[in-house]
């Protein structure tokens, strides 16, 4: 079980073990099912959602872990009922409202990737709020990824070389995987060495596919409004005990 022990004790373990994951990115799933078992309506599920933001966000604060990243709303989810989507952009608001001047007092700075282009005017001032409040913060980069796809952020990347190279500021032959890493969302943050996914499914949702390449994987039953940092102590548990190998083979 992902909770069994208090998180005072599992906190412990993980720092006597070490090796603290210095990016770790979470998809975030579950909360439509949490709400459907309880018979409420999937908008509550998504404010239960919130508490563990705000539980994981300590959490990692705690740990020792530099940096987070959240898969907050893909492109995907913009397919949804319109309804939803509009509930779920009050709540985003909301929750930036709530929680921007605690997440300055914490050292967090947060960061939004994704196309603003499809928000609507209100959230994009409160996410550009949020980002300037929090500038400063040094203690955890929190990134959120709203109205985010990989698939659109990798072609994005190779457009913008493509136009770099026909106007002769790039030579195609230059292009090498920093080249290309250097026009992605996240370019100057390590890749995330820990992904989290709750909710049991197991794929990863066109989220960090270029990022993800040597990323170790952590699948949990747990939906994610039952996710809590004690969850999150035992996932880095687990990474703790991983050979990271990056394709080499060891030598014995």
């Amino acid at each position: 079980m992902d909770n069994a022990r208090p998180s005072a004790g599992v906190l412990e373990d993980v720092k006597r073990g070490g090796r603290i994951p210095a990016h770790v990115a979470i998809i975030m799933d579950g909360n439509g099912r949490w709400a459907r078992g309880r018979g409420l309506p999937r908008i509550r599920g998504h404010g239960a959602g919130m508490d563990s933001v705000r539980d994981v966000i300590e959490g990692a604060i705690e740990a020792g872990v530099a940096e987070l990243t959240l898969f907050a709303f893909s492109q995907e989810n913009w397919n949804r009922p319109r309804a939803e989507i509009a509930a779920l952009m009050r709540l985003l608001q909301r929750y930036v409202v709530k929680e921007r001047e605690e997440l300055r007092e914490q050292g967090v700075r947060v960061r939004i990737f994704g196309d603003r282009d499809r928000l609507s005017p209100a959230t994009r001032n409160a996410l550009e709020n949020i980002e300037s409040h929090t500038r400063e913060g040094t203690q955890l980069r929190l990134n959120l990824l709203i109205s985010y796809g990989s698939r659109t952020e990798i072609v994005r990347a190779a457009r913008a070389l493509a136009q770099r190279a026909r106007a002769g500021q790039l030579d195609p032959a230059a292009i090498d995987e920093s080249t290309f890493a250097a026009e992605l969302y996240m370019h100057g943050s390590p890749d995330p060495d820990l992904l989290i996914r709750t909710s049991g499914e197991q794929r990863i949702s066109n989220f960090l596919l270029w990022q993800l390449a040597y990323t170790e994987l952590y699948m949990t039953p747990t939906l994610w409004p039952d996710f809590r940092r004690e969850n999150l102590f035992v996932a880095l548990l687990d990474y703790q005990k991983r050979e990271r190998r990056f394709g080499r083979v060891t030598t014995s």
